[in-house]
């Protein structure tokens, strides 16, 4: 069941946003149409294989592919070294986190292999098979080190260093790169907010609870493995095609590694089969593109599962130390968290979003959090869905929870005393505007769901709720119209939620058009103008922005025309539901269909396009109720009942957003109760398959209710919040809480699986 939550009389009523059109790209992705990365083919193209170190930490001293390039079929071999970019030894790794020379050393090791998979040459060849057997022919002379793979571990002095060079950069309150402090060691960054005063803050508090929290390395769980296909032409030009989530990222990135201008790169985004946030940095492009230019001709990369688990970026293992105090009235005093985030084998994890989120439902005058950037020799993570918040939230929820109970509190009338609301300030000091957070919990009160008691042994009810910033980007739109009286819509923002459908519906409700009169196109880097990731909950918003933005070029154009067929001025000629009217002959009046099949007679096509910064996609706000039923024989937790509800500021395509929550709270499931990265003592990930690493299936989960709360962003025209990741966010404290009440013991480490719940029982006796 799904249901819409509207708050207030003012909401406003639109004919096309808040409908559910059929998405425009559904047929061919059901009929098998549609043309993904692994599918794309060109004549006398080579097909290309990586050798990945079997060594969790290890010096290259020699690489020899001699017997590799002789092999019959080979067409050519290349190491890390035929990267230009590796000429450059100026960039400071602790000092400059996500940069292309960072990129290029995980695409293709340098001078250490630095994870158990980091891939050290590549071989491209007349078919994958003969690339495979010439892998088994490269001799690779390995100084084997010491490996570091917890991030307690790595953060000791006496620590194995993964980066000789590396040292601290320290940033208070997110704000800048911060300032270098010199200590050199495994810690690449450590963030902090903080205000009022701690120690008075706890003194005042009654009641105290401390805590701490592990949660282990996952997958994102994307169903199509990485793939690209790279040439690299005689006049220079490089074109891929790729599977991405960003393709002006993917050009920058190659563009740099290789030493070329940016004009010279192409990327095509092909169709994506999935990527919640890790299909955002390149892996194969420089690497194919490097094996075209030796060979002249075109080389296509696919990873096999094993090869994308083990040799791309899953989210952060973390350790995490919450502490908050609350008075006997139940307000909360002070509250404190340390956050420890594995980067993997280079800088870059997201504890700057855990640190920013995890008290950001909560009105707090006394708050203290650090947060560390940690590398050690594990996979290089990458963004995963509300990147580092649900492992925060796990922590912060779980201590909310605890303090409820010991207060006697209900543990929703305990947050909605202490509720974040417009005016109060997220932990790194920045206001909130209007947002919807005590919406959110005020409609998880008066759900069925929360009312209905529950009932049974071994069972268990938990809430949670959550917070996600969502910072925006620049999004670029290109209008066309059409004669017929329809537009050609074009972007650069890959498709991977609906956003097609979402951003369309945007742009006919400000041309007063029917979706399906609106034809959305995703285009290369060379056909549309600058556009941001798809990432960051940021398309629906920000390439909406665009879209309203060429849309209302478009109207004033068009006004124009009609103001030429009528000989007024164009101030005369008003427009309302897709009709121009003439003010001063209210008679007169021309459909958009109709003033479009004489734009050839009055001045020819009319086509718009508009670059859009983002106003601020804001905080968003979710609430999670979970009833499970544990077995006390065999730790097995079954879901009974789950409802999920999220501020959606207004629901573009409700259906669209009904989804987004649903697939985040499976994962968060799977995150809670199953999933982990099973490592060997060596490093070695011995779980690199679907079939071992377990994901839940429809048979793991019940039907998942939803309800969508809209308390409209004023930022917005249309009053949009991002909705893809703060569903997420709440679900593994949610599960926690609920397992906790079923069981009567505290779970602080993931995944809770059936073992681990045994552990916990027969501990607690």
């Amino acid at each position: 069941m799904a249901t819409t939550a509207q708050r207030g009389s003012t909401q406003p009523k639109y004919k096309v946003i808040g409908t559910r059109p059929i998405r425009q790209d559904g047929v061919d992705k059901v009929t098998g149409r549609a043309r993904y990365a692994a599918d794309f083919e060109m004549p006398g193209m080579l097909h290309a294989k990586v050798l990945r170190s079997p060594h969790a930490h290890a010096r290259i001293r020699s690489i020899d592919t001699s017997k590799a390039e002789a092999l019959p079929g080979v067409r050519a071999v290349m190491t890390g070294k035929d990267f230009p970019i590796v000429k450059d030894t100026s960039i400071n790794f602790g000092e400059v986190q996500g940069n292309a020379r960072m990129v290029a050393e995980n695409a293709l090791a340098l001078n250490k292999a630095l994870y158990v998979g980091h891939a050290v040459a590549a071989v491209a060849a007349d078919n994958p098979h003969i690339a495979e057997e010439a892998l088994k022919l490269i001799k690779v002379d390995y100084e084997v080190l010491q490996p570091v793979f917890d991030v307690l571990d790595a953060m000791k002095p006496d620590a194995p260093q993964l980066h000789d060079a590396m040292t601290t950069r320290f940033r208070v309150e997110h704000i800048g790169s911060g300032k270098d402090t010199g200590q050199k060691g495994n810690i690449a960054a450590h963030v902090q907010f903080k205000r009022g005063d701690m120690d008075k803050g706890f003194q005042e508090a009654s009641v105290i609870v401390e805590r701490e929290f592990r949660t282990q390395t996952v997958h994102q769980g994307y169903i199509e493995p990485h793939a690209s296909t790279v040439l690299w032409s005689q006049d220079g030009h490089v074109t891929v095609w790729t599977s991405t989530q960003g393709a002006f990222q993917i050009r920058s990135l190659t563009a740099s590694i290789l030493g070329i201008p940016e004009h010279m790169v192409k990327v095509v985004p092909l169709e994506i089969g999935g990527g919640f946030g890790a299909k955002l940095v390149t892996y194969l492009d420089p690497v194919a593109a490097i094996l075209s230019r030796k060979t002249g001709r075109a080389v296509k990369m696919v990873m096999s599962r094993k090869e994308v688990f083990e040799g791309t970026g899953p989210t952060s293992a973390t350790f995490i130390r919450c502490k908050i105090g609350a008075d006997q009235k139940g307000k909360i005093t002070a509250a404190e968290m340390y956050l420890a985030y594995e980067a993997g084998a280079f800088p870059g994890s997201p504890v700057g979003g855990g640190c920013l989120t995890a008290f950001g439902p909560y009105k707090v005058e006394n708050l203290l959090v650090n947060g560390y950037d940690v590398v050690c020799n594990k996979q290089k993570v990458q963004a995963y869905r509300a990147p580092g918040q649900p492992q925060s939230a796990f922590a912060a929820e779980s201590v909310i929870d605890e303090l409820a109970e010991k207060l006697r509190l209900d543990p929703l009338k305990f947050r909605l005393m202490n509720v974040s609301q417009e005016g109060d300030r997220m932990p790194n000091g920045v206001a909130y505007p209007r947002i919807g957070c005590k919406e959110v919990e005020e409609a998880m009160m008066a759900h069925p769901h929360y009312k209905t008691p529950l009932v049974g042994p071994n069972r268990g009810r938990g809430i949670s709720v959550g917070h996600r910033f969502n910072a925006g980007g620049i999004s670029s739109a290109t209008i066309a119209v059409n004669s017929d009286g329809t537009i050609n819509l074009i972007t650069g923002s890959v498709d991977i939620g609906g956003t097609r459908t979402s951003v369309g519906m945007q742009a006919a409700e400000t041309l007063g058009l029917k979706i399906e009169d609106v034809i959305p196109t995703v285009v290369d880097t060379d056909s549309v103008g600058f556009t941001g990731n798809t990432a960051g909950s940021r398309i629906t918003y920000d390439t909406g922005l665009a879209a309203i933005g060429a849309a209302e070029e478009v109207k004033k154009q068009m006004m124009a025309r009609a103001a030429k067929i009528w000989e007024v001025q164009a101030q005369d000629v008003e427009f309302k539901d897709g009709v121009f009217t003439c003010g001063k002959n209210p008679s007169d009046k021309l459909s958009f269909k109709d003033l479009a099949r004489r734009l050839m007679s009055t001045g020819g096509p009319i086509t718009c396009a508009v670059s859009a910064t983002s106003t601020g996609v804001g905080s968003t706000f979710g609430g999670n109720i979970v009833d499970v039923e544990v077995d006390p024989d065999t730790g097995k937790v079954t879901i009974l009942r789950y409802t999920a509800l999220i501020d959606a500021g207004t629901a573009v395509h409700p259906s669209y957003a009904e989804g987004q929550v649903q697939g985040a709270t499976v994962q968060g499931i799977g995150w809670a109760l199953n999933e982990e990265y099973f490592y060997t003592r060596d490093g070695v990930m011995a779980n690199s398959s679907f079939l071992d690493y377990r994901m839940p299936t429809s048979l793991d989960v019940p039907m998942i209710d939803i309800q969508l709360v809209e308390v409209p962003n004023p930022r917005h025209p249309y009053g949009l919040r991002g909705v893809g990741e703060i569903p997420l966010t709440p679900v593994l404290a949610a599960v926690a809480n609920a397992i906790s009440h079923a069981t009567g013991v505290r779970m602080t480490t993931l995944p809770m699986s059936p073992g681990a719940i045994l552990q916990a029982l027969e501990k607690a006796k």
